[in-house]
This record gives C-alpha cells, structure tokens and sequence, in this order.
C-alpha cells in the first residue's frame, strides 16, 4: 500500500497548535489558487489541492461580524474577524463590551485546558 504525503508527519491541527505554544498564527496558503486557509485542514477547500504552505500572520484584524450570546453564567460576544492575510476567523473579542463591526482588532494567544487558542481584543477605535 502506497503512503500518502499528506498523512506524513503531525496533522494541520498539530502543526498550528505547535505555532501556537511557539507563540505563531499560522495561516495555510494554497500554493495553487492562493486561498487562505482557517481551520486548517489537508487540502484547499477552494479547489482541492493538497499544496498548502505555512505562512505567519501578523495577528491584526477587522470584525466583520458580532453577536451576543446570552447565557447565565454571563453574556459574551462571538465574532468573525477579518484577519490580515486574507482569512476569517470565529472567535471572541476582549476589552470591548460590545465590538462592532469595523472595529480594528489584534490577536492574542490564549493557552486553556485542550491547546492553545485565539482571542482578539480592541485595537483601536471604529473608524
């Protein structure tokens, strides 16, 4: 039975918790139709090729989107962030009671109980 690369070696996941505890944002790239890539994942969901390259995000952003999710143990935002080098994350915004859309943000590594993960907090001032 022949290997495939693309199982060789730690999965995406692996690799961007390992940029993660290195204190990195790591972005895939397809090296064929030059989509990014968040969650990462084996194979460009844009058009299917498995040539993905790791590249650093600078971690600053833009919400596109908010909402409020009330809950009682206390209300807390969920957000898509535009993040520079072109992919949109799901995550939450800090320092900010109410993000609004538009409004400059940058990310921060947060370690938690199963890895690492991505918080953003306000940057600045809605423009």
């Amino acid at each position: 039975m022949a290997s495939d690369a693309r199982f060789d070696g730690p999965g995406p996941d692996a690799r961007h918790q390992a940029g993660l505890r290195e204190g990195r944002i790591l972005l895939q790239h397809c090296d064929d139709c030059a989509s990014v890539r968040f969650p990462p994942a084996l194979v460009c969901r844009a058009c299917g090729s498995p040539r993905l390259t790791w590249r650093e995000s600078p971690g600053l952003g833009v919400v596109y989107s908010t909402t409020t999710v009330r809950d009682r143990a206390g209300d807390y935002n969920v957000a898509l962030v535009d993040v520079e080098g072109g992919a949109r994350m799901m995550t939450r915004v800090e320092g900010a009671d109410a993000p609004a859309i538009g409004l400059p943000v940058r990310a921060r590594i947060v370690s938690g109980d199963e890895g690492a993960y991505i918080v953003f907090d306000a940057a600045g001032e809605r423009p």
